[in-house]
């Protein structure tokens, strides 16, 4: 996994490239800004003296003091900025990815390929101006594990992204070693200019109209409203803003949410690939994500009660590598497969997930698990002994296993779907409450990667919560035995029906794409 230590990995013979010149610089922004908050905010005093006072003062003499001190600030961080960047490089080898950085505390981490979750491509809004990316990849751990190659072109940053993921996916590295990169110039071409792009084909996009209502009838939009309007009320009784400027950093932070869920979702494309499930998206920072589908252990399908007449719904996974991290825009957003869609495109990106439910009458599942409630299409729920502990949605909470997959619903105003695929479920168990005791009832809960995506069967009769564990613990063994990437290429049409092709055949092949699907769509579409 990515590392800082002070003994590096072992490193063979690799070929060290550099980042763009303008890396220091961009990583510094943020630095820079804020040495000039804190001299203006320690100074304010004096400079409004001084502003008082202008008539009385030689401007030319303050315009030499601060041209000399910005000048000397400059020239310091123009050394700085050349030094970093000579002691910052960076080396694909055939077991990791090195990087190398620092000038007084040197930092040397390495992403050993057999950890690698995910290789994503990131423009933030400055480097975007430059026409800069980062590459980002993301191993087992999550948090600060990740290995972060900045700045790259954004060509480079692609390419460099292709040979890590065909280093990944032990397919055939480039034959000759590509030529050393000029400095300042970014990297090397690391695959001959022309060289085929692995083909995809888009199926999901999100209109920003659709995204703006979404969140104006989310409740997060709605209980700011409402307390905005109740500090109003509060300040025009009381004949004072305190009630509003108290609230300042809460409503700060709960602007600061609506706007991750819109700049997360602006612009959102989702599209299939044979390395998974290739999304894009961002307003100020674009981004460009690939979900393998053996990284994602769980999908979610959520509709809040104010989208219900919209038919919206919202899709997120548990990804491996895309748990719980400090970056609270990835929390919101590098977990979503589709931020705001109509039933048929939440299908679609169910069925990119998992082509197959691995039942027979697929429709009366899908409109049970999604809309039903009580025991249809088979579904075990709550008992009506125990509706005391669960009166409004104890006939939507429900479980049921497929010959693929762990189906786990729950929520009448709100409503939910978790699935887990029988392969991805890391471990079950059985919890209880004192008073579920009482009520002779358990919950059913399946263990994933961390995530959003919330897999417990709530509040099931005992000997059926202990009946259906036992299955699904079954299902799960022979699942993980038979389960492997080339399955999951040859049920969305990636691959043939029988693995006889060559590598590059299975690269170069089109990915099909399911016809456009209806309001009540089965969850495997036929193929072309």
């Amino acid at each position: 996994m990515s590392t800082t230590q002070a003994q590096p990995a072992p490193e063979e013979h690799v070929e060290w490239r550099r980042v763009h010149k303008v890396t220091p610089v961009l990583n510094a922004w943020k630095v820079i800004v804020a040495v000039f908050a804190v001299f203006v905010w320690q100074n304010v005093e004096g400079l409004s003296e001084l502003w008082d006072e202008r008539d009385s003062v030689d401007w030319t003499l303050v315009l030499l003091i601060g041209g000399g001190a910005l000048l000397l600030f400059l020239v310091v961080l123009a050394v700085y900025s050349v030094l970093s960047w000579r002691m910052m490089r960076y080396a694909v080898g055939q077991d990791a990815v090195f990087l190398h950085r620092g000038i007084l505390f040197r930092q040397q981490r390495h992403a050993r390929l057999n950890r690698i979750q995910a290789v994503d491509v990131v423009q933030p809004l400055l480097a975007r101006l430059f026409g800069l990316a980062q590459l980002k990849i993301e191993t087992a751990g999550g948090g600060d594990s990740s290995v972060v190659l900045a700045f790259l072109r954004e060509e480079d940053a692609q390419r460099l992204r292709r040979e890590v993921l065909d280093r990944v996916a032990d397919r055939k590295a480039p034959s000759s070693p590509a030529p050393a990169a000029e400095e300042g110039a970014g990297t090397a071409p690391t695959t001959p200019v022309g060289a085929p792009q692995v083909p995809e084909r888009e199926l999901l996009t999100v209109p920003t109209g659709r995204l703006v209502g979404s969140l104006l009838l989310s409740g997060s939009m709605i209980s700011l409203v409402v307390v905005l309007a109740g500090l109003t009320l509060a300040a025009v009784a009381a004949g004072s803003a305190a009630p509003l400027f108290g609230a300042v950093p809460g409503l700060v932070g709960w602007g600061g949410y609506l706007w991750s869920r819109f700049s997360g979702g602006f612009n959102f494309r989702a599209a299939i690939s044979p390395d998974g499930i290739r999304l894009r998206y961002g307003l100020l920072e674009q981004r460009t994500q690939t979900l393998p589908p053996g990284r994602i252990h769980a999908v979610g399908l959520k509709q809040p009660l104010l989208w219900r007449r919209r038919g919206w719904w919202r899709v997120e996974v548990n990804a491996a590598g895309y748990g719980p991290t400090g970056d609270a825009n990835q929390a919101i957003t590098g977990t979503v497969l589709l931020p705001v869609g109509t039933r048929g495109e939440a299908l679609t990106a169910l069925w990119l997930v998992l082509p197959d439910l691995g039942v027979d009458h697929p429709q009366a599942v899908i409109d049970a698990a999604l809309e039903g409630d009580g025991e249809a299409a088979g579904f075990h729920t709550t008992p009506r002994r125990a509706r005391w502990l669960d009166p409004i949605s104890w006939r939507r909470n429900g479980i049921l296993l497929t010959r693929r997959a762990i189906l786990m619903r729950r929520g009448r105003l709100n409503r939910s779907l978790a699935i887990v695929p029988h392969e991805r479920t890391q471990s079950l168990a059985l919890t209880q409450g004192p008073l579920e005791r009482r009520a002779r009832i358990a919950n059913v809960v399946a263990a994933t990667v961390p995530g959003g995506v919330a897999t417990t069967a709530h509040h099931l009769e005992e000997l059926t919560a202990l009946a259906e564990l036992e299955r699904a613990s079954v299902k799960s063994r022979e699942a993980r035995h038979r389960e492997s990437p080339e399955e999951w290429m040859r049920r969305v049409g990636l691959l043939p029906p029988t693995d006889d092709a060559g590598d590059g055949e299975q690269q170069g092949r089109v990915p099909q794409v399911p016809p456009p699907l209806p309001e009540q769509a089965p969850d495997r579409p036929p193929h072309p």
